[in-house]
């Protein structure tokens, strides 16, 4: 069959979008939603397996006992060349239960404005799903692909933590998971470190001795004053989020905590950034005769993925192939996905844009238009020759 001829179906893929946004799904809570994806690959005719990720997550916190694993599946291709990988993850954002997918009279599709939409990232199982359908409704010939789904990306990617990369065979990625046009993708991402500092000074009264006390409040706001944050420069932004501690009005602040994060597109620019800010909390902190502690974890790593890469070659001929979509596009993100532990595995993968808008807040929508163009791209990248 000629590739022109072949075309996804929107009605069936208003339908999937609107079942998988039905299932709730805030980060560690996806078995019921692994459940369904297992049995719709298999009657797909994937072979699909799990990890042990549901395992090791709910051993770190029994709370997660609804957290499902990670899920593989392979379709067996018959043209040359290796195999393809295509991933999306399971769980949603907070508020993400109770969800329902409400088509409005301008064709968006939205939330009941009580929850987010999950738009992130059912879109991009939606177009998986939607393309593997019409692979086989079609018999289109294909290249050996490879399916991931994972689980707890939203927080920091700790699904994909466990992912048992040794399973995966490709070394051309695709993760489903970016807002924005449909032909729009990410070949660069940032590190994204987390700060934790916690200043100890010593209490005192704040009437009757204060010079008994070392002030941690006024430790933190001069070690604040001293650090840069917002966009820091061309690829680095910081920012201090969270601040908390103090015992009461009167008394001088023996404890204050302080939470931020780090995200360059230069690994080692984030990781000097931190530095310079763990020395100057700790000099300022010394200076009062108090001291500063500043815990530094690294949740993802940038990666940057060279336009002459196959992985995107191919994902600019599918474009111009698909005619529905806007002239492709390659830009840096700034944000994390499930994309950066695969390239740091040797998976060189984009993230592709997949018809989710407003992500992470009630005001999530779609259109089924959009969900159609993404559906028939990602349909595209998986039956090139």
């Amino acid at each position: 069959m000629a590739k022109d001829s072949f075309t996804v179906n929107s009605n069936r893929i208003a339908e999937e979008f609107s079942r998988l946004v039905s299932f709730d799904t805030e980060s560690f809570h996806e078995k019921e939603i692994a459940a369904y994806l297992k049995n719709r690959l298999t009657e797909l005719g994937l072979a699909v397996a799990e990890d042990n990720a549901g395992e090791v997550l709910q051993t770190k916190n029994p709370e997660y006992a609804k957290t499902a694993s990670n899920l593989y599946a392979y379709l067996k291709g018959d043209t040359g060349g290796g195999p393809i990988l295509f991933s999306s993850h399971m769980d949603t954002v907070s508020p993400g239960n109770g969800k329902k997918a409400i088509v409005q009279e301008d064709g968006r599709i939205t939330s009941n404005g009580d929850t987010v939409l999950g738009a992130d990232d059912a879109a991009g199982l939606t177009s998986i799903l939607e393309a593997l359908t019409v692979i086989k409704e079609q018999k289109l010939s294909h290249p050996d692909i490879e399916v991931l789904f994972t689980v707890a990306e939203e927080p920091y990617c700790e699904g994909s933590k466990y992912v048992e990369y040794d399973r995966l065979k490709a070394k051309q990625g695709y993760v489903l998971d970016l807002t924005g046009p449909v032909g729009r993708a990410a070949h660069a991402a940032p590190s994204i470190l987390s700060l934790a500092v916690s200043i100890k000074g010593k209490a005192a009264h704040a009437g009757f001795a204060p010079e008994e006390g070392i002030n941690a409040l006024t430790i933190a706001a001069e070690a604040l004053a001293k650090i840069q944050t917002g966009r820091v420069g061309e690829d680095l932004t910081v920012n201090f989020g969270v601040i908390k501690g103090g015992a009461g009005r009167n008394i001088v602040p023996a404890l204050i905590e302080i939470e931020g994060e780090i995200r360059s597109l230069d690994h080692e620019k984030a990781l000097r950034e931190a530095e310079r800010m763990r020395k100057t909390f700790a000099e300022t902190a010394s200076r009062y005769g108090g001291s500063a502690e500043v815990k530094v974890t690294e949740h993802i790593r940038a990666y940057n993925v060279s336009d002459e890469s196959p992985v995107i070659s191919r994902f600019v001929k599918a474009v111009r192939e698909c005619g529905r979509c806007s002239e492709p596009e390659c830009v840096a993100t700034y944000g994390g996905s499930d994309a950066n532990r695969l390239n740091e595995h040797g998976i060189e993968t984009i993230v592709l844009a997949c018809a989710m808008e407003n992500c992470h807040s009630t005001e999530e929508y779609t259109t089924i238009e959009e969900l159609s163009r993404s559906a028939e791209l990602t349909l595209r990248l998986m039956t090139l020759s």
